[in-house]
């Protein structure tokens, strides 16, 4: 029994036997109960009976309504305890991430410089290349050209030469010129068949 139970109980016991004992008193005396100072005493011992048993009806019925409304504020605080915790927690990762936030956008700026430099330079080179083959080809083009232009120039050179000669052969050939150039043609030619 726990210890209201016991205390509960032997207040029970002890009114009983008071209530016993004035009614004893009472009969012994006879008169007005309700006038004397014992009929008051009644009445006291009767509010007292009326108390305890109040007390013991509601010590009986209130403390499974109290355990389950405690239980119920347990369980509220302990799930507001977690739920706080869980907001504590994102909290804190938003605040860290948000931290990092700034690193990160430090980090992704200096990993784009360099990628752009990377690629400026890469470009740079590609066009030097590209410049050099321009160039390369540029040179071929003219020397082809040059070639082209000095076989054209020497064949108008010659065309020239030749057009003189021509025209200084033309000049300069009379009838008695050609005579003598044929007859030594023929000479040249007999003493080789001999």
């Amino acid at each position: 029994m726990t210890r209201l139970r016991l205390f509960l109980h032997l207040f029970i016991a002890l009114t009983f036997f008071f209530l016993v004992a004035m009614a004893t008193r009472a009969a012994q005396e006879g008169g007005n109960a309700a006038e004397e100072p014992v009929g008051m005493t009644f009445r006291w011992i009767h509010f007292v009976i009326i108390a305890v048993i109040l007390v013991w009806v509601f010590g009986k019925a209130l403390p499974p309504v109290f355990r389950k409304n405690a239980e119920t504020i347990s369980a509220a605080i302990t799930a507001a305890t977690a739920a706080k915790a869980e907001a504590e927690r994102k909290l804190n990762q938003a605040a860290f991430k948000l931290a990092n936030l700034e690193k990160e956008i430090a980090e992704f700026r200096a990993m784009a410089m360099k990628e752009a430099a990377a690629e400026a330079e890469r470009l740079r080179k590609a066009g030097q290349v590209e410049a050099e083959k321009i160039a390369t080809a540029a040179r071929a083009e003219i020397q082809a050209a040059e070639r082209a232009a000095r076989l054209e120039l020497q064949a108008i050179a010659a065309k020239i030469a030749v057009d003189r000669a021509e025209a200084l052969v033309e000049q300069q050939m009379t009838p008695a010129t050609q005579e003598s150039l044929f007859n030594s043609f023929v000479l040249t030619l007999q003493g080789r068949l001999n």
